[in-house]
């Protein structure tokens, strides 16, 4: 995890540890619960406001998993012999009601038990940097936990193998093993996943929001405004929309004059904080003269996406006396949404004659207007 505390990371909104120990406080079975962690941790966890009621105590632990299993068994104090003592990892938020249940009944009836899951890959042994053998693994599974085991169990093991002793454990089921003391196993489950890469904390939240405990994270929608206008200059043909318009005057301009395009420019790096189109792509010897409107908006859109962002929805207004554009609307409705990446339904456009006023209603230009909505991922609230 690149050294952080995987514990702490946010998930939903809420730290990785409290979504563990609220499954666990979930379980029927399950009356108090230890929380063993680092030195430098245990005062904030102590103080968490998310803790559920049933956390009894949040202690130190050791350098080995066997030292911070023993602290936290102290730390239930007197018991039964008959009770049974889960130990889980923090680091697995799925593990369900279901799994606790069946992991603690065997554990009272067996003495010791663990969840286990078939291996499903092929292993193979490697020497050297190459393959030395395949092994067998229809004998094979994968341990998970809770694991579970009896107190009078527990305490047998360890009357034979102290949790100071010199020898160390993986698990639980490791020093039962040495021990000689059988451990009974239970179907785990696939989803009982333990989050051990970054990515395994999105995994994590896919599944939460599958089972129905987190809602999906909503996208951070942003909005621009785009406006650009252009006085009709000599020769044609009109460009409105990314299309050519016969028998139109040509809008003037360093580039085609397509204010349709230009304003949707504006709109789309308006809501994404680039700047504008003046700026990326100002009127000189950088920007060729006569360029294409379709280019500039293709170059806009391209810097849009690197920032995270994906375009949503975009209305357009077009004011001008001339040409009469209601039987154009849809092709430029499809002209635009194709060059944006936007379905044809995303995309809005109007046409108004200006009525009689400024030079767009007296006809000697045209002017639009956009807006432009944009979606990224709501970044993760604190964990506080």
């Amino acid at each position: 995890m690149g050294g952080d505390d995987k514990l702490a990371a946010s998930v939903g909104g809420r730290p990785l540890l409290a979504w563990t120990l609220e499954a666990l406080a979930g379980a029927p079975t399950v009356r108090r619960i230890v929380v063993v962690t680092a030195p430098e941790r245990a005062a904030g966890l102590a103080a968490a406001r998310w803790l559920p009621a049933s956390v009894a105590a949040v202690v130190v632990g050791g350098a080995r998993r066997q030292d911070s299993v023993a602290a936290g068994v102290a730390a239930l104090g007197e018991g039964e012999p008959g009770d049974v003592v889960l130990v889980h990892d923090g680091a697995r938020p799925l593990v369900s009601r279901a799994l606790i249940e069946r992991v603690a009944a065997a554990a009272a009836e067996h003495g010791a038990a663990i969840p286990v899951v078939p291996v499903a890959e092929t292993l193979k042994r490697v020497a050297h940097g190459r393959i030395a053998g395949t092994v067998d693994r229809a004998a094979l599974a994968a341990a998970q936990t809770p694991q579970g085991v009896r107190r009078d169990v527990l305490a047998r093991a360890w009357a034979i193998e102290p949790p100071r002793g010199p020898a160390t454990w993986t698990d639980e089921a490791a020093l039962l093993e040495a021990c000689r003391i059988p451990v009974h196993v239970v179907p785990g489950e696939s989803t009982n996943l333990k989050v051990t890469l970054p990515d395994d904390l999105a995994r994590v939240e896919a599944a939460l929001v599958a089972r129905g405990d987190l809602a999906p994270a909503a996208p951070a929608i942003r909005v621009g405004l785009g406006d650009d206008s252009h006085l009709f200059g000599p020769g044609g043909p009109l460009v409105l929309g990314g299309l050519p318009i016969e028998g139109a005057p040509r809008l003037h301009g360093h580039s085609d004059g397509d204010v349709v395009l230009h304003a949707v420019c504006d709109a789309l790096l308006g809501a994404t904080g680039l700047g504008d189109l003046g700026r990326l792509f100002p009127a000189g010897p950088a920007t060729p003269a006569g360029i294409s409107s379709r280019d500039l908006l293709a170059a806009c859109v391209e810097r849009v996406r690197a920032a995270g962002y994906a375009p949503v929805s975009i209305d357009l207004t077009v004011i001008g006396a001339r040409p009469r554009l209601a039987g154009r609307l849809d092709d430029m409705v499809a002209s635009i949404a194709g060059l944006v990446g936007l379905p044809a339904g995303s995309v809005n456009v109007k046409a108004s004659t200006g009525n009689l006023a400024g030079f767009e209603g007296a006809g000697r230009g045209i002017t639009a207007r956009a807006v432009a909505v944009v979606a990224a991922p709501r970044p993760a609230e604190g964990s506080g």
